[in-house]
Parts: structure tokens; C-alpha cells; sequence
């Protein structure tokens, strides 16, 4: 047995050793060498034993004057047997606290891994045990007697009102009571039976109800080129890096209302900073921010609307971007890159979006875009959300966006370990909804569809000039 010279011995091992050495089967030398301690500490193990017996053997050395439960362990241990010393251990542990185990490891000599196992055994019988001793025993001999004991008519009577006040899915058991606590209480008591607040939400616990914030659970089914269609964009960006092109991520950020108004989140501050009530009428604007995430770069940008979240303005936040960051960027670059989601200003199936990229970015610049589009439900997963929004809105939590400039120096003010980077601008221009692009004018893009997810992908190409 290879052991680490004077390394501390368990209970078990140190009464083995006394043992071999009173049965002479080994002398001190040996024992000493097999065990990985000194002749010292063997002779001092053999001399407490044999003046003290078993109880000799734990270790006293982590106090001068022994505690008392090391008093309670050997008055206690000729009692017991292997599994309740490990209990007993156990308990005694929890209650001195996060050095327990070790402590009590020390007076026992049973390992701490062992003791802490034990604890939370104990503690998952403890809240067992009390959870059965409340409605076995406490509840029924304590206090006055429940009102449904006391008015057997209460719950049928109870259930009878939510008969026609109770909604819920037909196929689970989930349901849930249009009325308040307080108006059920009054209506039982209009009819006679006295029950408080407090009795109504336990009788209502009883038969099946509880108290729920909604739940987002109901989805669409998804689409059967889900994957595939992840597949291909992770080849496209692959692709794309590999030649050094450029691939941003695009998406617009939930509109903030601009003004002296709440805000979800926490800031530290010595006092709670003061906000107005919100009134639709005196707001001074809502500010649409659209955000470009350059992801081989890990750069963002933000343009920041005051007007409506169309086609028209996202590609105009697109040729911002171009003309004042991306052309110096990529100056060797004639492709691009585009992942958006599915929906708003930049839609897969918005017409005056791939107009507009036609006549403003590819054949303004000459660039030949390719354009993909997160599944429905998906666009979580597009880079802009978790690289840039997640962190813009972390810097600007419970801080109340009091006007545009205020906003602004927030979007710029973000930074994170890994080096991102954000720069922002004000567009007040206003954009009109509603444009019609026809027919006509879709055929006369140079458009050309993927053979992949060909309505998620698609590439438009610049139109040769006359």
C-alpha cells in the first residue's frame, strides 16, 4: 500500500494497523512502511489503545480540548452499528454546518464524501417526514376546525360557482378561475357559507387550481426544412469566412418608448431613480432600432428610427453601413452576406425588401447579396440577437430612456470581454408603409432563388447597365 509519508489515517485504517501489530504478525517497521507513516505515530496509535481501547484511536489532534461531540460520539458509538454511526455522523454534521463534514470526519474517522451524502438524505426525509406529520398529526389535533369540516355545503358549493366560472384546456386536467379570491369569498358568503380569502385559495388548491403567470407553450408546428435549413446556413457563413467576405446579421430591435418611463431591469443607484406615469400622449417619440452585427468582425451598428419599421428603412440603414464602414472593410469585396429572420422590414416574402436591395445596394455598389432567412420561430438564433441586442439591452436596464441622445450613448457605451464594439446614429427620416411593388417589377430583378430552401434563399445579382 503506497502511501504519502505521515498522510492522515481514517479510523478503519488505524485500527487495523494496532491490530496487526498486537497480533505480531508485522512489526512497527513494516507497519510503518505499509501505511505511510512514521514508527512514532504507529507506537503513539498502539499505546492509546491499548490505555483506552477503541476510542483511543480518534483522532483529538484538530483540538486541544476535545469538543463535545466527540464526548457524544463515544458515549453514543458502543450503541450503534455501522449504518446509524454513518447517521449519526450525518446529523451532527448538519447541524454544526459547511465544515461539518470534515469535522465530523476527523471524530468518526468515516469518510466526509460519505457524511455529505447522508445529509442530504436526511434533509430529503426531514421535509418527507414533516410534510406527513403536518396532515397526519399536527393538523388534526391543532387549532380550530377547518371550515369544510365545520360547513360540509362549503366546497359543493364552491365548485358550483366555478362551474360556470372555470376555463381550461378540455384534454389535460389544467384549469384556471376567471374570478378573484375576493369575489368568490363574497359571493359564498351571500349564499350563506362564511369562508375567508385564505379558505378559498386552499379549497381551490384542493380541487385542482393554482396560481400561474401565462406560459408561452403553444407553437406552430415547425417546418419540416427546418434543419436543413440551419444546415445551409452554417455552410454559407463557412464559406463566406473562408474567402474573407463580409456577413452581417440583420434584425430590428423591440421599439423603446423615448421619455422619462419605467423600464424593466435593475440599476445600481443610492436612490431609486423617479419616472413619470406613461401617457400615449406624451411620449416624445418611439425610437426603431436597427441593428447590422458584422460577425467576422464583431463589430455592431445601430441605426435608430423615429418613424416605421419598413423595407425602405432597413436598406437604407444597409447602405449606411456600406458607404461609411463596409466599403473600407471588405474595399476587395463584390459579395455579401445577409442573415435575417423571417419577418418585418426585411421579410422573406416582402417584395419592396428585394427591391430595394436591387436598386440601392447591388446596383448602386455592384455587390452580388445573398440573403438568408431564419426558419419561422427561429430568430433567436440569428447572431444580431445574442451578440448585440442581448448586451445593449444589459447596458441600459432599469435606466429610463429619457430622449434620443440619452438612448444613443447607451447603444455606444456597450462593450463586452470578447471585444465587441457598437456604433450608433440617428435616421429621422420618415417612412411611409404601405408601398406596392408589382409584378412587373419583381420580374425585372435579377434575382435567382437556391436550390435549397428556395424561399429562405436567394441571391440578387447587380442588373448590367446600358
Amino acid at each position: 500500500m503506497n502511501r504519502r509519508k505521515n498522510r492522515p489515517l481514517t479510523l478503519k485504517l488505524r485500527e487495523k494497523m494496532v491490530r496487526a501489530i498486537l497480533d505480531q504478525r508485522m512489526d512497527e517497521v513494516e507497519i510503518a512502511r505499509k501505511f505511510g507513516t512514521t514508527r512514532t505515530t504507529v507506537r503513539k496509535w498502539v499505546n492509546r489503545f491499548i490505555a483506552e481501547g477503541l476510542n483511543g484511536l480518534t483522532d483529538r489532534s484538530f483540538l486541544t480540548n476535545p469538543p463535545r461531540v466527540l464526548k457524544r460520539w463515544h458515549l453514543i458509538r458502543p450503541y450503534l452499528d455501522k449504518r446509524q454511526q454513518v447517521f449519526w455522523a450525518a446529523a451532527e454534521a448538519g447541524v454544526i454546518g459547511a465544515s461539518g463534514p470534515a469535522l465530523m470526519q476527523r471524530v468518526t474517522g468515516i469518510s466526509s464524501s460519505t457524511i455529505s451524502k447522508r445529509i442530504s438524505d436526511l434533509q430529503k426525509t426531514k421535509i418527507e417526514l414533516a410534510g406527513t406529520l403536518a396532515q397526519n398529526e399536527l393538523c388534526r389535533n391543532a387549532g380550530r376546525k377547518l371550515s369544510e369540516i365545520k360547513d360540509p355545503m362549503l366546497q359543493p358549493a364552491l365548485e358550483k360557482i366555478l362551474s360556470d366560472e372555470t376555463a381550461g384546456d378540455p384534454m389535460t386536467s389544467r384549469r384556471w378561475a376567471r374570478r378573484s379570491l375576493r369575489h368568490l369569498s363574497t359571493e359564498l358568503k351571500e349564499q350563506g357559507h362564511q369562508a375567508c380569502t385564505h379558505t378559498v385559495a386552499r379549497l381551490l388548491r384542493q380541487m385542482g387550481y393554482s396560481l400561474h403567470f401565462n406560459k408561452k407553450a403553444r407553437f406552430a408546428a415547425p417546418s419540416p426544412d427546418r434543419d436543413a435549413q440551419f444546415r445551409y446556413i452554417a455552410t454559407l457563413k463557412t464559406q463566406f469566412l473562408e474567402q474573407l467576405l463580409p456577413i452581417i446579421s440583420i434584425d430590428t430591435k423591440k421599439k423603446e418608448l423615448i421619455g422619462n418611463y419605467k423600464r424593466d431591469g435593475k440599476s445600481w443607484s443610492k436612490e431609486a431613480i423617479e419616472v413619470d406615469s406613461y401617457f400615449a400622449g406624451q411620449r416624445q417619440c418611439v425610437a426603431v432600432p436597427f441593428g447590422i452585427y458584422d460577425v467576422g468582425r464583431n463589430l455592431g451598428y445601430v441605426t435608430v428610427g423615429i418613424s416605421h419599421n419598413t423595407a425602405e428603412f432597413a436598406v437604407n440603414c444597409l447602405v449606411n453601413w456600406w458607404e461609411h464602414y463596409g466599403k473600407s472593410a471588405y474595399d476587395q469585396s463584390d459579395r455579401m452576406l445577409i442573415l435575417a429572420d423571417g419577418g418585418g422590414g426585411n421579410g422573406y416574402n416582402l417584395r419592396s425588401w428585394k427591391k430595394d436591395l436591387q436598386d440601392k445596394i447591388c446596383d448602386a455598389f455592384g455587390l452580388t447579396v445573398t440573403i438568408s432567412h431564419y426558419p419561422p420561430g427561429c430568430s433567436k438564433w440569428n447572431p444580431v440577437e445574442y451578440r448585440l441586442f442581448s448586451h445593449i439591452s444589459i447596458n441600459w436596464a432599469g435606466k429610463p430612456l429619457r430622449d434620443l441622445n440619452t438612448m444613443l450613448a447607451y447603444i455606444r457605451g456597450t462593450r463586452t470581454v470578447a471585444g465587441l464594439k457598437v456604433e450608433a446614429r440617428l435616421d429621422q427620416e420618415i417612412y411611409r408603409k404601405g408601398r406596392h411593388v408589382s409584378k412587373r417589377q419583381m420580374k425585372e430583378l435579377c434575382l435567382s432563388s437556391h436550390d435549397i430552401c428556395p424561399t429562405w434563399n436567394y441571391t440578387i445579382s447587380p442588373r448590367c447597365r446600358a
